[in-house]
This record gives structure tokens, sequence and C-alpha cells, in this order.
């Protein structure tokens, strides 16, 4: 592991795409399956921009996953929570409920760019470090017969936007701007940089 990078961590998430980014970067870590609420998926609140809601439900998170940490006295370590949201115009698309409502949401997205805001929060010894990856999706202009497919694969079921770029949709994205791991869920940069940031300030 790198200079400053804790040893293990724990992540917050039951997201397998962000479990493999961390093996990815050979980071020993373990997966924490934190009791998730009623309700868990807050709508945005009315005037709340993208960025800070994202942020708000990314930090939701961390300081659950502490709670839970401190309640089942589990050996202490840093944990990471993130959060993924789709954003059109100013609209956050959620995940999708059905094959019907996949096939509305890539919809909205055909011919179109997009965003996908990425917020992460490490929680280490009562301090929240957070940060947001912003990073532009360009997808071209879908035939019906790619939406039937897609919807009909299933790859987009649970996912923010109602597709994962490093699936069959990756035949759908032109070009992006920003952070390709922040896209399927786990800015890579950005999670070293807060993790030797949250492991410093402990020092």
């Amino acid at each position: 592991m790198l200079p400053g990078i804790p040893p293990s961590i724990y992540l917050a998430s039951a997201s397998p795409r962000r479990h493999e980014l961390l093996n990815q970067i050979n980071l020993p870590h373990e997966v924490l399956h934190v009791p998730t609420p009623p309700g868990e998926d807050e709508p945005q609140h009315p005037g709340e921009a993208a960025h800070v809601y994202v942020q708000r439900t990314a930090m939701d998170k961390a300081v659950r996953a502490s709670h839970f940490i401190e309640g089942q006295k589990l050996a202490p370590k840093p944990v990471l929570t993130a959060d993924t949201c789709v954003i059109l115009d100013g609209q956050v698309l959620g995940k999708p409920v059905d094959d019907a409502d996949t096939a509305r949401i890539l919809g909205l997205l055909s011919g179109k760019t997009h965003e996908v805001h990425t917020a992460i929060v490490v929680a280490w010894q009562g301090q929240y470090f957070t940060d947001v990856s912003i990073t532009q999706v360009s997808m071209k202009l879908l035939e019906e017969q790619e939406i039937n497919a897609y919807c009909a694969s299933g790859e987009g079921n649970g996912k923010a936007g109602a597709y994962g770029i490093q699936g069959l949709a990756s035949l759908f994205i032109e070009r992006i701007s920003g952070s390709y791991s922040g896209v399927m869920g786990l800015p890579l940069f950005e999670t070293g940089r807060l993790l030797r940031l949250a492991y410093s300030a402990s020092a």
C-alpha cells in the first residue's frame, strides 16, 4: 500500500463495484453490512443542489456506520461510505423501479450530456472527511432496440441513472470528462486523497 494510506478500512457499502475498485488499488478492506433504515433513499430537498444532496446522503451513511461500529464493538479503523447520483438538467435521476422505468430514464439520457456526482466520506476517530467527484458523461442517441436490449439484460437494475458504465452501457458512452471510477461509484483519486488526509489527521 502507498505511504499514508491506512493499512485496512471498512467499506460501508453493498456495491460490488466499490468493492472491486478497492481491490484494484490493493487496499485491504472489510465490507460492513450496516442495517438500512426505512426511507434511506431520501429524496432531494426542494432547492437543494445535487452535490449537496449526494454529500448529505453519503454523510448519513457514514454516521450510521460509525454508530454501528461502536455498537458492535468492532475493531476501530477508518470507514468509507459513498453515494452516487445522476443529474440531467438539474434533476436527480434515481434508481429505476422496473424495466419500464429503466427505458424511461435511458430515453431521457439519450443523445445528451449528464453529470454523475459521487460523494465520499471517510469517518475516523470522530472526524468526518468528505469530497465530491463530478463527471460529465455524454451518451449517444439510443435506438429503441438498444434500450429494449439493455432493459432485458437487467444491468440497469439498482443503478443510479439506470446504467453501469463498466458493462453493456459502455457501448452507449461517447465520452466522459472527469473520473471514470467516479462514474462507477468510487472516485479513486479522491478516495486516496481523503484516506491520507484522515489518517494524517490522527497521527
